[in-house]
């Protein structure tokens, strides 16, 4: 999953929109019209308070989401669009008279540009057929993919071995493999697809990921080390039990995160989450418990992901000073994989509350994937920067594009690029440790031992 307002500020709003999220339809709003992103390959149609959202690419247009305005223009102009379930998208037009878009969760604007009307080709009907179906997953990978330079990949080639394998009766069984077949070779975790009941993401070359560890057998393994081995005694589970804390031997606290995502049972929309992340982070931050700390742990080896947003959160507690996390852009020419967007900066801003300045350990791995990838990179530019234990991330940083075929399977592929404060781009690489430990390996699993966790930390000594 973006300019960021200040973390308490972002809070107040989403809880305001989540409360109060009421849809008025049938209405006008400064952003009614028809937009189109730079980059992306959307366009926007906006009337009768709806927004509805189509996948462009060159040979087709599909309507993905219509989503509904919510309640009137904020000051600024912003309008926001969502569903049942609250809050997902705000729209507003810039002094400029373009506009930008935010996909509530993510972290910073996508820049719109007026269009004067809705794409011939947005409507009719895309032929749903197995060419047709194939020629839309080439074609936007094509006009979108942010690794194909990188992974010096020749995407042409691709559609010329396996375009010749599609036709009028090729079975959806046999189009699925086909469409496996040509982005397993990426070695890119978003990249994927979803078709019925079967799915497929990639992943590194060398890498594992949540189909390779189970993610509570890693969760057991680590709890029952802390209970056996370093005796603590209370274990509690905020979030859906995606977030965990514990107080360890020697003042140190022990923060996992799991996902950022998912914490409210009822629905998956960024304002439920962030409120929810907000009440259980200031359980967590008291004044007391960050007075007694020595330092502050972060296990987040086991991340499959979710809103940046969050992320930024949880940072916000941990400095008394706003610093830049990463700046991103998205590859905005369907011809030219070299052309990007205008370059984003994404900010860290401090916590109106409780915050904790001291040494932070962050424990990674190459389960930790993609928002828990922005996380690890936001705490870079943090001072004191944290030490990290573990393996390298993932690799994956851009946000999932998801898309949909005209037989109505998704999929997903990355068009952005993170940067690190120091300007490094991790993706495809992923964020290395500071130390390397093995994690979550037959043998830790087995024993319950945990080299991470475990790693000395100089400056607070060991836990024994």
């Amino acid at each position: 999953m973006r300019p960021s307002l200040p973390a308490a500020i972002a809070v107040v709003l989403a809880t305001v929109l989540a409360a109060c999220a009421a849809p008025i339809g049938g209405t006008t709003s400064p952003v009614d019209g028809v937009w189109r992103t730079d980059g992306y390959g959307w366009i926007i149609s906006v009337r009768n308070g709806q927004a509805e959202t189509f996948d462009t690419t060159s040979v087709s247009c599909l309507p993905n989401r219509t989503l509904t305005q919510l309640e009137g223009p904020a000051p600024d102009g912003t309008v926001q669009f969502g569903n049942q379930d609250g809050a997902v998208e705000t729209l507003r037009r810039t002094p400029d008279d373009q506009g930008a878009l935010r996909l509530l969760g993510t972290a910073a604007d996508i820049d719109l540009v007026p269009v004067p009307e809705l794409p011939e080709a947005c409507t009719r009907p895309v032929p749903n057929d197995p060419v047709t179906n194939f020629d839309v997953f080439w074609a936007t990978f094509a006009e979108n993919y942010n690794s194909t330079v990188r992974k010096n990949i020749d995407w042409n080639a691709v559609r010329a071995q396996y375009r010749p394998m599609v036709n009028a009766n090729t079975t959806p069984d046999e189009l699925y493999r086909i469409l496996v077949s040509m982005i397993r070779p990426l070695g890119d975790a978003h990249a994927s697809i979803d078709a019925d009941d079967r799915s497929f993401a990639a992943k590194r070359q060398g890498t594992r990921d949540e189909h390779d560890v189970s993610r509570r057998d890693a969760i057991d393994a680590v709890d029952d080390h802390l209970h056996e081995d370093l005796r603590v005694t209370d274990i509690q589970t905020f979030a859906n039990n995606r977030i965990a804390y514990a107080d360890l031997p020697g003042g140190r606290g022990y923060l996992r995160i799991t996902s950022f995502e998912k914490y409210d049972r009822d629905d998956n929309v960024f304002p439920a989450n962030s409120a929810v992340l907000t009440r259980t982070l200031n359980t967590i931050f008291t004044q007391a418990r960050i007075n007694a700390w020595r330092g502050l742990i972060i296990d987040i080896r086991f991340n499959t992901g979710g809103d940046d947003e969050l992320g930024l959160q949880v940072a916000s507690r941990l400095t008394n000073t706003a610093y830049t996390a990463y700046t991103k852009d998205a590859r905005n020419n369907p011809t030219d994989p070299n052309s990007h967007g205008r370059l984003r900066t994404v900010t860290v801003t401090p916590y109106d509350g409780p915050r904790y300045l001291g040494p932070v350990r962050l424990l990674t791995s190459d389960l930790t994937v993609s928002a828990g990838e922005t996380f690890t990179e936001a705490m870079l530019g943090r001072t004191p920067a944290p030490s990290r234990v573990g393996t390298a991330t993932q690799g994956v940083f851009a946000d999932d594009m998801e898309r949909k075929l005209p037989n109505g399977w998704t999929f997903t592929l990355g068009n952005e690029d993170y940067f690190a404060p120091d300007g490094t781009d991790y993706e495809e690489v992923g964020i290395p440790p500071t130390t390397q430990t093995p994690v979550f390996t037959p043998d830790e699993l087995a024993q319950h031992k945990d080299s991470a966790l475990d790693a000395p930390w100089p400056e607070l000594g060991s836990f024994h």
